[in-house]
């Protein structure tokens, strides 16, 4: 895009608000999350000054660099895969983790959270098209891992996030946006009672219209707000 990041949140803005008009929610449960990976410090600050309050980092190193130049009340989730070896400095600077999907990183969250005395939010990563390149787990593998998450009294299990694969047309990605409301559907009940899967993190800057109308409450965009890297 050719306009400046406030210019280009506020469209952003209006597109999620119409996609909540069309499918009946409040916009109000859908929340944006800037996704931030290469982008300079004085871009984010632009954006954090336009209004984000969520910034969505895919490495721990390069969000530490970034965390010590960019001032505001904003909350930081990682966004990309998270190796169990960087646990301790990702509970550091974090508030939220969207791609846990193995036991070693749930069990690694935990024990680091709680040597700081941190609460930290998780969201389970489902691999909704079975892709290999692609992190997260088989919908079947999930419910295991979020019992797993509940025994942790340091984490809060909040939901899951999923990456359709890439279509030109944002239409295609949208079975599996369902896909993924429809599994939180069938899980919730079988959870256990302190798990509440209130968050669905899934649609970028190609497809998150149709993710809100599927029911989307995290919207990760990058290229919309920030332009081309």
């Amino acid at each position: 895009m050719t306009f400046g990041v406030a210019e280009n949140l506020e469209k952003i803005r209006g597109r999620i608000e119409q996609a909540c008009r069309r499918s009946g929610r409040g916009v109000r449960e859908v929340r944006l999350v800037a996704v931030t990976k290469t982008v300079p410090p004085d871009r984010i600050a632009a954006a954090v000054e336009a209004g984000v309050e969520i910034l969505g980092e895919n490495y721990v190193q390069e969000a530490g660099r970034k965390r010590e130049r960019v001032a505001g009340p904003v909350a930081w989730h990682m966004i990309g895969h998270l190796q169990s070896n960087k646990a301790r400095a990702a509970v550091a600077l974090f508030d939220a983790f969207e791609t846990v999907d193995h036991e070693r990183t749930v069990l690694a969250l935990q024990r680091h959270a709680l040597e700081v005395g941190k609460v930290v939010d998780i969201l389970i990563q489902v691999n909704a098209a079975a892709e290999p390149s692609k992190s997260g787990l088989a919908p079947e593998q999930v419910l295991k891992l979020i019992h797993l998450a509940a025994g942790c009294d340091h984490l809060r299990c909040r939901g899951l996030m999923t990456m359709p694969p890439f279509f030109e047309q944002p239409e295609k990605a949208r079975p599996f946006f369902a896909g993924l409301r429809e599994l939180r559907d069938r899980l919730q009940p079988l959870c256990p009672g302190n798990v509440k899967l209130t968050e669905l993190s899934m649609g970028m800057s190609g497809d998150f219209e149709a993710a809100v109308e599927e029911g989307a409450t995290l919207v990760r965009i990058g290229t919309a707000l920030f332009g081309p890297r």
